[in-house]
C-alpha cells in the first residue's frame, strides 16, 4: 500500500493497482514515470510547507520587526541616549517577550506605515494609524488599541484661538496623516489650500511652527504638552472639528493568523479599560 500524503488530504493506491500499472512501463516510460514522481512529490512538499503564516515566520526567524513612529512623542520618540522610547515601543517590546524573540524597532515617518507592511519590511506597525477604509484596502487592521484628538499647536503671536480663526493661515500637518486629509477638506472649502504646508515628519511640523514658518500645526492631543514645554514660541491651539481618531495595530491584511494572534494579545495599564471599538462596528 502507498500512501500520498498532503496535509489532512491523504492518496491510498493498492498494492496490485500499482503492479499493473508499472508493469507495461519500462526503459524510458520508466524514468518518465519516476521523474513525474519525484517532482510530484517535490511540490506537494513545497506547498506544504508554504502554509507556514506570519506568526510562524516571526516565531521561526527568531525576530519581530516593528514599526514606530518615533517623531510623536509620548508615544513614540527618542530618548536622552537616542534609543527608541514611548508607549508604542513599549508595545513593541512586550509582543516581542511574549512570542519569545529578539526585537528590531523600525523608525517609520507617518508616510512609510503601511508601504513597510506591503513590502514585508515590517511585520507589524504600532503607528497610531487610522483605521479607514480606504486603507483596509491596502493592509489589515487589529481592533483599536488607541483613541485621539486632533489638535493645533500654534505660534504665540499667531492669534489662533479656535478653529475659524486658522482660515487664511499657513497649516502644517505631516503627510499622508489624517489631519493632513481631513483640514484640507476644509481648506478647499475655504479656498485656502495654497497655504496649507505638507511635511514628512511630526517634528518639521513643530520646527516650522517654532520658527514662525507656519502659524500651526495639527497633530494630536497627546503630543502637545511635550510640545508645548520644549518650545517657548509654541502654544496649545484649537482641538479640530472632525470625529475621534481611533487607531489600530497594522499588519499585512492576507495574514489572518497573525491578525488574529495580534486581536488575543493585548497588553493594558492601569485603571479601568476604556471602550476602544467604533460604535456600530463589528471588528
Amino acid at each position: 500500500m502507498v500512501f500520498l500524503g498532503f496535509t489532512r488530504l491523504t492518496y491510498k493506491i493498492p498494492n496490485d493497482r500499482i503492479r499493473l500499472f508499472l508493469n507495461p512501463l519500462s526503459g524510458d516510460l520508466m524514468k518518465k514515470f519516476l521523474f513525474i514522481s519525484s517532482t510530484l512529490v517535490f511540490l506537494l512538499t513545497g506547498l506544504n510547507q508554504g502554509f507556514a503564516d506570519k506568526l510562524d515566520d516571526v516565531i521561526n526567524s527568531g525576530k519581530l520587526r516593528c514599526g514606530v513612529v518615533l517623531d510623536f512623542p509620548p508615544i513614540g520618540y527618542r530618548d536622552s541616549n537616542n534609543e527608541p522610547a514611548g508607549f508604542d515601543v513599549e508595545y513593541c517590546k512586550d509582543l516581542a517577550k511574549v512570542l519569545e524573540v529578539e526585537l528590531e524597532i523600525l523608525p517609520l515617518t507617518w508616510a512609510e506605515r503601511l508601504p513597510v507592511i506591503v513590502t514585508n519590511r515590517a511585520d507589524v506597525v504600532f503607528g497610531a494609524t487610522s483605521d479607514t477604509l480606504e486603507r483596509a484596502k491596502t493592509v489589515g487592521f487589529t481592533i483599536p488599541y488607541a483613541i485621539y484628538y486632533a489638535q493645533a499647536v500654534v505660534g504665540k503671536n499667531s492669534g489662533i484661538k479656535t478653529f475659524e480663526d486658522m482660515k487664511g493661515k499657513r497649516i502644517a500637518a505631516a503627510v499622508g496623516t489624517v489631519p493632513e486629509i481631513e483640514f484640507l477638506k476644509y481648506a478647499e472649502k475655504w479656498g485656502t489650500k495654497n497655504l496649507y504646508q505638507g511635511y514628512q515628519s511630526e517634528n518639521e511640523v513643530f520646527l516650522a511652527v517654532a520658527q514662525g514658518k507656519a502659524d500651526a500645526g495639527i497633530t494630536t492631543n497627546t503630543a502637545v504638552k511635550p510640545i508645548v514645554e520644549k518650545y517657548d514660541t509654541i502654544i496649545a491651539g484649537p482641538r479640530m472639528p472632525w470625529t475621534t481618531d481611533y487607531t489600530s495595530v497594522v499588519a499585512s491584511r492576507k495574514e489572518y493568523g497573525w491578525l488574529n494572534y495580534l486581536e488575543l494579545w493585548g497588553r493594558f495599564v492601569g485603571g479601568e479599560a476604556p471602550e476602544l471599538r467604533i460604535p456600530g462596528v463589528m471588528y
